[in-house]
């Protein structure tokens, strides 16, 4: 069993009961549309007959059980199919819902969350939510089967005989079909689906460029040719699906037509075992079209598969003292509590070396050791709750300020994010917007400017609470007086809470809070 094969039945055990649920009500649901269709059949002939045979026949035909049963039958179907989406997929969104959350959690440890691995992410979960949410089809098609072929069988052993072949001929030639003619057009599908989505949020998120140089048509043709190839990959698939799921509209006519040669029985009965095994054939078509979907799926289990089948580094675990080594022979060694500041010129290592200490990478400019142990050793999980960061680039969700402020700790009531505010320099600015704390920032804090957004993530980082508080280039974007009062703010704050502090910068203002400095222009 993979990796993600277990982490799906680990996630859907808790949703049993209602995907047994759903089950039941697809089993229903097809046996109520088979025996619906076999009892209009019959019911429309009989009535034919009786009519043809004069008013005595008529008279005596008993037409309101079979038309009471059809609208029982009928309620029963809607009712069911209903039963069925609901809870099938209430059982799939509830149990993806924590399939989605350790994938992501995956592909930050391998830090593989780019745009195009994200709109990946979102593609291959919908098509594994789509297979959850047909799965209890597969009872109702076998349901319906069985139920059509005991029906035929009131029209003969041979015509049940020829029904169970159809059934069975469809079905292999459609498994052949669907493993030679789907897999390689759905992997065209999902990776130019990838490709277009990618390439849409990369030129949105550069639309101020693309509009101050005059590249929209350039970017229009671009996104066109890879919409059109999207377009050509999927009809190349519809094309191949349609072939497939043409079968049981084939093996239907002819199951009605083996019915009709081959019964024994009187004619409203054939009528009936016809139909019922037209219904047959259409329910077991399910499966067929579940075949076609499932080359989509079999994409994205192997993609998905592959990032949480991905092991995170082993070693000792880590203490929480976390004492920091950078460096070697002789490492600058840094207890909690203690400030250094990084040097150099741009390119020099600076910030891998701050995202490394944040578990975001692993290319560090220099050996960096916590606690002594080898930094590449550890699990970054183990020692990403030592350190917040507020990075050169800060990252903003599509939120409200307070939003953005709590993911560094969730659940903080209203005084705590306007201390954090107060200190990052940025309380006064948030008083004098229209909504304060409940200002919409915008997709990755557009409607901010970037200083506002540089001092947005430092207060999410003081917020956070952590042992090390981890700085790229804090004042960047300020005017001197502003950095001048970020500086003091959070000196007082390092000496209050005693958090330790390392600091990339290229200023000289914010020099002044560290008591120490190491320069990665001379490295040992």
């Amino acid at each position: 069993m993979s990796a993600l094969d277990r982490l799906l039945a680990q996630a859907t055990r808790p949703w049993r009961r209602q995907r047994l649920a759903a089950t039941a009500c697809a089993v229903a649901a097809a046996c109520a549309a088979l025996a619906l269709a076999a009892l209009s059949g019959w019911f429309i002939t009989g009535a034919a007959l009786a009519g043809a045979g004069g008013v005595l026949v008529a008279q005596a035909f008993n037409y309101l059980l079979p038309s009471a049963a059809i609208r029982l039958l009928a309620i029963i179907r809607t009712t069911a199919r209903y039963g069925e989406r609901l809870l099938a997929h209430k059982a799939a969104l509830f149990a993806l819902a924590t399939v989605r959350t350790r994938i992501f959690a995956a592909m930050a440890d391998a830090a593989t969350a780019d745009s195009e691995a994200a709109t990946r992410l979102v593609q291959d979960v919908s098509a594994l939510e789509d297979r959850l949410v047909r799965r209890p089809s597969e009872a109702g098609a076998a349901a319906g089967g069985a139920a059509a072929l005991l029906l035929t069988g009131m029209a003969g052993l041979g015509a049940t005989i020829a029904l169970a072949c159809l059934m069975l001929l469809m079905i292999a030639i459609g498994h052949v079909a669907a493993r030679r003619l789907l897999p390689a057009a759905a992997e065209r599908v999902q990776a130019r689906t990838g490709r277009l989505k990618s390439a849409m949020i990369d030129q949105a998120r550069a639309a101020p460029e693309i509009l101050a140089y005059g590249l929209e048509a350039l970017v229009e043709r671009a996104l066109a040719q890879a919409g059109a190839a999207l377009d050509e990959a999927r009809q190349a698939f519809a094309r191949r699906e349609a072939a497939i799921t043409l079968l049981p509209t084939l093996a239907g006519g002819a199951a009605v037509v083996a019915v009709l040669l081959l019964s024994t029985a009187a004619l409203p009965v054939t009528v009936l075992a016809a139909l019922a095994a037209l219904a047959g054939i259409e329910a077991v078509g399910v499966v067929l079209r579940m075949m076609a979907r499932d080359s989509l799926v079999a994409v994205a289990k192997a993609r998905l598969d592959g990032i949480i089948a991905v092991e995170p580094p082993t070693g000792a675990p880590l203490v929480p003292a976390a004492d920091i080594a950078i460096g070697g022979p002789t490492p600058v060694r840094l207890a909690r509590g203690e400030r250094l500041a990084l040097t150099g010129r741009s390119g020099s290592g600076k910030t891998s070396l701050i995202e490394c200490l944040a578990g975001l990478r692993a290319d560090s400019p220099l050996p960096l050791r916590l606690d002594d142990v080898p930094i590449e050793t550890l699990d970054p999980g183990s020692y990403r709750p030592r350190f917040a960061l507020a990075p050169q680039g800060a990252a903003l969700i599509a939120g409200t300020i307070a939003d953005n402020l709590r993911l560094g700790a969730p659940g903080l009531e209203e005084p705590a994010l306007w201390s954090a505010l107060e200190t990052a320099c940025l309380a006064d600015e948030v008083r004098a917007m229209p909504d304060r704390l409940l200002t919409w920032v915008g997709d990755n804090g557009v409607r901010l400017s970037g200083g506002q957004r540089k001092r947005l993530a430092i207060a999410r980082a003081l917020l956070a609470g952590r042992p090390w508080l981890l700085l790229d280039e804090p004042s960047e974007g300020l005017d001197a007086a502003t950095e001048a009062r970020l500086c003091a703010n959070l000196a007082h704050w390092l000496d209050e809470t005693g958090a330790g502090l390392v600091m990339a910068t290229h200023r000289a203002a914010p020099l002044a809070l560290a008591s120490r400095r190491l320069s990665l222009d001379r490295r040992d």
